[in-house]
């Protein structure tokens, strides 16, 4: 079985990852920097791109941009190590990897409420899931909310079985039965209900609220940064003004982000309640007072008992505050 979710999550992801488009902003006006943009197809991944397009904030930062739609964060952080993309989005479950040095954290974006461990109808709790198959996209928000309510539980990811999967294939194996559980995220999580109306909801990120906070998060590669710190002004630039929209007119952000995706707007406005948006006077506020390096310390603190960091890392190295409210200017 491990074998044909693979192979099935391989050629979903190629063919999701290859997906792109020019956007309508850019405009290709002479002296643009090119900029190649990876996003996640829901609410968080997109609303700001979505905004960026509509009121032409491409263009009228002189980018001249081409996204690409990937299906999980970390994807998008090796396509920033290998130069194929020199920005992206990533969920709270891909934030140690900016942790470890592969890429910097150039915005934050919402905090997250769209992580769920579902499971078959019948199952009670938990701990009813010991010795059953969870499929979960590793490295994802997905697999850090079923960490986190299995260690609620008393459990590791030993009393279970583990399928790594992607995220379509999750949504297939889950409707036919082929998984008793999985730790994933609205909006695929509605998807499934349409099939599979009577699943249970075991745990979502608001139970673990005391002690961590889910951030989303615009990246950017390290070289970008560091090499080319015009493009990464002007790109953050782009981000300011699409948060202050998006804050300042949330179904005018919903209609757009519905068009770009194609998707009714009903449903990404069901996605959006799943997070909290966040204006920018408050991201500035939170970056100059010290709120977001909680947070990301918080999320490090889980990383390290996850064994994805082998201890304490200081948010100064990867998350570039200066860059974000010096783009304002």
């Amino acid at each position: 079985m491990r074998k044909t979710f693979a192979a099935a999550a391989a050629a979903a992801v190629v063919a999701l990852s290859a997906t792109a488009c020019s956007s309508d902003g850019s405009g290709g006006a002479d002296g643009a920097a090119h900029v190649d943009f990876g996003y996640i197809a829901d609410f968080n991944g997109a609303s700001l791109l979505a905004v960026a397009d509509a009121q032409g904030l491409w263009k009228k930062h002189g980018i001249d941009v081409k996204t690409s739609v990937f299906t999980n964060g970390p994807l998008q952080i090796q396509a920033l190590g290998t130069g194929d993309l020199d920005f992206g989005y990533i969920g709270p479950g891909a934030m140690w990897l900016p942790a470890t040095g592969k890429a910097k954290v150039v915005a934050m974006n919402t905090l997250g409420n769209a992580d769920r461990v579902i499971a078959q109808a019948g199952t009670t709790s938990m701990a009813a899931l010991k010795g059953k198959t969870i499929g979960v996209p590793e490295g994802t928000s997905g697999d850090m909310i079923l960490t986190l309510a299995l260690r609620k539980a008393g459990m590791t990811k030993d009393d279970v079985k583990i399928v790594p999967m992607d995220a379509s294939t999750i949504v297939s194996a889950f409707t036919s039965k082929q998984i008793d559980a999985a730790g994933f995220w609205y909006p695929a999580v509605g998807t499934i209900k349409k099939t599979v109306p009577d699943l249970v909801e075991l745990a979502k990120n608001e139970d673990f609220a005391d002690t961590v906070s889910f951030p989303t998060a615009f990246v950017a590669g390290n070289d970008v940064v560091t090499k080319d710190r015009a493009k990464a002004e002007k790109v953050v630039a782009v981000l300011r003004d699409a948060i202050q929209y998006r804050s300042d007119h949330l179904d005018e952000t919903i209609a757009a982000t519905a068009k770009m995706l194609k998707q009714p707007p009903e449903q990404v406005k069901a996605d959006a309640a799943n997070s909290k948006v966040l204006s920018l006077s408050e991201l500035d506020g939170y970056t100059k007072d010290g709120t977001i390096d909680k947070w990301l310390k918080g999320m490090n603190d889980y990383f390290t008992g996850a064994g994805k960091l082998t201890g304490a890392v200081d948010p100064k190295t990867y998350y570039t505050g200066d860059l974000f409210t010096g783009a304002a200017k």
